[in-house]
Formats: structure tokens, C-alpha cells, sequence
């Protein structure tokens, strides 16, 4: 039996969000080297260094949606420290994924606490089943240390309209979600 290492893990998360050949910004930002990132068309590339930058930074982040393989000149399937561009909204492809996050009402830079930690992941949840009395299909929920977050798969073009509808529909989970103990966008 094989031990499944940190990198294993992310590997696997990987293979939900992107598709084979997508390309994909990893950043982390205050890494002490200023902005670090690369752009990634290997997932096995992207899984091992964002495995090797977790829990050494901040947070590790990727773009949810793939974006303009032109990108992958800045930095192919590594990581460059001191980056002054990074990923613009014009370099997102398409909309793959709907994003909601669900975070304490606190000023930024402040953990939660662990009441206000389990209060945003129950909030998930229950927007995620509020969705499903309404014909969406299950998300995907994700724990982010401060909050949790749902991820819905779509399949939108990158443009204007569908930057406004998709704002509209965080405006309304905003709305009807949120309150002075999870803020939901």
C-alpha cells in the first residue's frame, strides 16, 4: 500500500477543476519573494509545486477558469518570484466554474475562530441545498480554513453579459444569504 502524499492530494483536485491541456495561473501572493507564480499545461508540474508552497505561504491559489495559453510564455510549468503580471480578467478563456464563497463578517486579515469557521461552512451547505430545491445540481463544497466555498460547473463565455449575470446571481445568493455573522459572495 502506497502512503498518499501532499502532492497525490492536490493532484486530485486538480483532475476535478481543470481538463487535460487547460492552462492554469498558480499564485502566491506576500511569498516573502514578493508575487510567486507560473503557468501550468502539466497538472502533475502545477500539483507538485503548489503542494511544496502549502503551508509556507499565506494561501496558494489557481484561476478557476482556464486561461489564454499565450500566458504560459511568462512562466511555463514553474514558478517565477517578483512577477509584476499576472492573470487580467481578459486572459479567462471561459466560465467553468461559478464560485461562492461563504466567509465570517470580519475585517481581512483576521482568522475566524472556530465558531465563525463552522458558522460559514453551515451556511454553504445550506445554500447548497437551497439550490437544489430549485433544479441545480449538487457543487462541489470546499473547506478554506476561514469559510467554505461551493463551486458549480458552468459553461460561459468570458464576456460582458455573462459577467453580469453571473455577478447578478452572487448579488441574489448575497441577498438572501447573508447576514452580520457569514458574509456570502
Amino acid at each position: 500500500m502506497t502512503a498518499t502524499t501532499d502532492t497525490d492530494r492536490v493532484a486530485g483536485a486538480l483532475a476535478v477543476l481543470y481538463d487535460p491541456g487547460d492552462v492554469v495561473e498558480l499564485r502566491i501572493p506576500q511569498a516573502g519573494r514578493g508575487t510567486v507564480s507560473g503557468y501550468y499545461d502539466d497538472l502533475t508540474a502545477l500539483a507538485r509545486d503548489a503542494a511544496a508552497w502549502s503551508g509556507r505561504a499565506a494561501g496558494v491559489y489557481t484561476t478557476l477558469n482556464p486561461v489564454n495559453p499565450a500566458l504560459l510564455a511568462r512562466s511555463a510549468n514553474r514558478l517565477t518570484a517578483y512577477v509584476r503580471h499576472t492573470t487580467a480578467d481578459t486572459d479567462i478563456l471561459r466560465r467553468r466554474w461559478l464560485p461562492i464563497d461563504c466567509d465570517p463578517d470580519r475585517p481581512a486579515g483576521i482568522s475566524s475562530t472556530d465558531a465563525e469557521h463552522a458558522a460559514a461552512l453551515e451556511r454553504a451547505e445550506a445554500i447548497a441545498a437551497w439550490l437544489r430545491t430549485r433544479g441545480w445540481p449538487d457543487g462541489i463544497l470546499a473547506d478554506s480554513g476561514n469559510g467554505g466555498h461551493l463551486l458549480y460547473r458552468i459553461d460561459l463565455p468570458n464576456d460582458a453579459a455573462r459577467t453580469a449575470l453571473v455577478n447578478r446571481c452572487l448579488q441574489a445568493l448575497d441577498f438572501l444569504h447573508s447576514d452580520g455573522v457569514v458574509k456570502v459572495d
